[in-house]
């Protein structure tokens, strides 16, 4: 009996929306990244990427446990001398929500071409409005 290996041609994708008013982020990122990788389907083939597109809204209205808000740090480098930045969590989730569970996110995905690949299929936006519609995706409940 041989292993099946999908290909990219055959892949089929769908589209699901999430809703992420009062969803905690590492939770939330947990289950979207396999969704996105196609870890959830039984034709899983690591080095193909068949995830399906997920649509994150109200990405503004995310929860963090404990004193993360005050504690936790995000960082940037500008690439020069002294060119570090330092924003807390609660800086990001007022100011940048949705680079924040962008981030959050794509940790979890691959490194390389492939996660880089992968990433493209996530779109996250602040509000309640989105304009994918047309796409027809379903609500995936995140509990």
């Amino acid at each position: 009996m041989t292993t099946y290996m999908q290909k990219k041609e055959q892949v089929i994708r769908k589209w699901y929306l999430v809703d992420a008013k009062d969803q905690t982020l590492g939770r939330l990122a947990s289950k979207v990244a396999p969704i996105i990788r196609g870890k959830h389907k039984v034709t899983y083939t690591p080095h193909v990427d068949g995830g399906d597109y997920v649509i994150i809204i109200n990405a503004a209205n995310v929860n963090l446990t404990g004193s993360k808000l005050d504690q936790k740090l995000y960082y940037n480098h500008s690439g020069y001398m002294g060119g570090l930045r330092t924003r807390t969590a609660k800086v990001m989730r007022d100011k940048y929500p949705v680079e924040m569970l962008e981030r959050a996110i794509k940790g979890m995905l691959p490194k390389g071409r492939l996660g880089r690949q992968m990433f493209k299929k996530l779109f996250v936006y602040a509000d309640g409005e989105h304009p994918h519609v047309a796409q027809k995706p379903e609500l995936l409940e995140i509990d």
